[in-house]
């Protein structure tokens, strides 16, 4: 696969958010507007691609036993070094509104999964390829669903106001139950896009496991009872 496929299949045939569905709880979480999903997409972007690179160029020399326990030190010294930055050039309120969630990509199951699926059998270039290509892609879909959820919320797009008569907020885009109904919808126009897609092709498309109910026992224990 060239580089340029390793790039953009993050951003939509693998995008961690939407295909993949990893990361939920960062995008649930900081999504309640775009200013604070484009702040956390791009500092996960940046974790990506530098422990991407890193054990890329290291994975020959580190045993295989104890490779988890170094891609995660390695990981978390750039959580580190993208922390220590944002607190001194991002605005306050961003670092306030992002919380323990910046801490937390070091155990971001999008950044581990990367390292340990990619960029420890790959090269150098083809790693940061995958790492600013997933980056992008999950930085897009926090962007799109944080627009969204803002917008519905009151009318606005990064703090601006765009619809200036409306004063009643549309609380409940801004709460946990609004970011599940957002995403939600997200996921299945994704889905229906793909199946479309194939249909032209003449395929079929099976939704990934993860997205629909096929793998849920509680219908069946239900009957059984």
């Amino acid at each position: 696969m060239s580089t340029f496929s390793e790039f953009t299949k993050g951003i939509w045939k693998e995008n961690p958010i939407l295909v993949i569905v990893l990361g939920m709880c960062p995008t649930l979480a900081c999504t309640a507007n775009a200013k604070n999903a484009l702040g956390l997409g791009l500092a996960t972007m940046f974790v990506l691609v530098g422990s991407n690179m890193v054990v890329s160029l290291v994975r020959s020399v580190i045993p295989k036993k104890v490779r988890i326990p170094c891609y995660i030190v390695i990981i978390a010294t750039f959580v580190t070094i993208v922390e220590l930055l944002m607190k001194a050039w991002a605005p306050p309120t961003l670092n306030q509104a992002l919380g323990i969630f910046v801490p937390l990509i070091a155990v971001n199951c999008i950044v581990l999964g990367r390292a340990e699926a990619f960029a420890s059998k790959n090269g150098l270039i083809a790693s940061a390829a995958d790492g600013l290509g997933m980056g992008l892609g999950f930085t897009l879909a926090l962007v799109a669903l944080g627009c969204v959820r803002e917008f519905l919320c009151g009318g606005s797009l990064f703090t601006v106001k765009m619809i200036p008569g409306w004063d009643t907020q549309f609380m409940l885009m801004s709460f946990a139950p609004g970011a599940f109904f957002a995403l939600g919808c997200f996921l299945a126009g994704m889905n229906w896009l793909n199946m479309r897609k194939a249909k032209k092709a003449g395929l079929k498309l099976e939704v990934p496991l993860q997205l629909d109910c096929r793998h849920c026992n509680i219908c069946k224990m239900h009957l059984e009872d």
